[in-house]
């Protein structure tokens, strides 16, 4: 059968990124208590497309994928790409893992356990060298020191997303990331709390305010401490409980 795709385009305009997004697939994470982790990424995978082919083999990017069935993990990542260049005549392949990964937590007082979910992203490309990227998003609280100055009585807080992405070298895990990440803001955001524990949440918030840059700045100190992270970005938003607007600030590394 004729192969369209590799027909000749006369344009002469190359592409950066061409290929397939949104796959929803099984996938393994390394888990610092029980070694391993099952869950569901949404997978975006991508390569670039010389100017001279009219398009790219879209099937050939799902058939890497169940070349990998089940063995979907960061060890594999580096053999994926190269498969996905190689399949797919390309110079550069672009992987992306999006999923959930779940924690169990103490409660602070009562000790009550629970699973907590975070958002993380792995980012893999392979060009003339390799890059990687991991990423975690985590709720936390924050509570205002402006509010907390001027209040009679209380203070407003609210739910905050501090989002972060590094590149490090050796190994970095995920329930470190996160936990430094909860360290960083008034207090740590809990699936579970019995009434002993909700009080103990809320007093430790208001003996911590911190605006929205003092979060991402004690994020940042955190973070250039640590000697395997050789690059980071982190956001945070403060979802404003008074306001109709959230709060945001970001810092990278490099701009330092």
């Amino acid at each position: 059968m004729r192969d369209v795709q590799k027909t000749p385009d006369t344009r002469n305009i190359p592409i950066d990124k061409v290929g397939v997004k949104n796959i929803r697939y099984p996938i393994v994470v390394l888990d610092k208590s029980k070694a391993r982790q099952h869950t569901v990424a949404r997978v975006n995978m991508y390569v670039d497309l010389p100017h001279h082919f009219k398009g790219t083999h879209m099937s050939r990017f799902i058939e890497v994928l169940n070349l990998y069935h089940g063995e979907i993990s960061i060890e594999s990542l580096d053999s994926i790409l190269r498969e996905m260049k190689q399949r797919l005549e390309a110079s550069r392949a672009h992987l992306e893992l999006d999923f959930p990964y779940f924690i169990e937590k103490a409660a602070p007082v009562s000790g009550a356990r629970s699973l907590m979910e975070y958002q993380c992203r792995m980012i893999g490309i392979l060009g003339e060298e390799q890059d990687f990227i991991l990423g975690v998003s985590v709720p936390v609280t924050s509570l205002c020191p402006c509010s907390r100055e001027i209040s009679a009585r209380g203070a407003h807080n609210q739910r905050s997303l501090l989002s972060v992405q590094i590149r490090y070298r050796g190994h970095v895990w995920i329930e470190d990331l996160v936990s430094w990440l909860e360290g960083c803001a008034s207090a740590p955001v809990y699936a579970l709390l019995k009434r002993e524990d909700e009080k103990a949440v809320t007093e430790q918030a208001y003996d911590n305010p911190m605006f929205v840059e003092d979060i991402v700045r004690a994020v940042t100190e955190k973070l250039a401490g640590v000697p395997e992270i050789t690059w980071f970005q982190v956001e945070c938003e403060n979802f404003e409980s008074i306001h109709n607007h959230s709060a945001y600030a970001l810092v990278e590394s490099s701009s330092l």
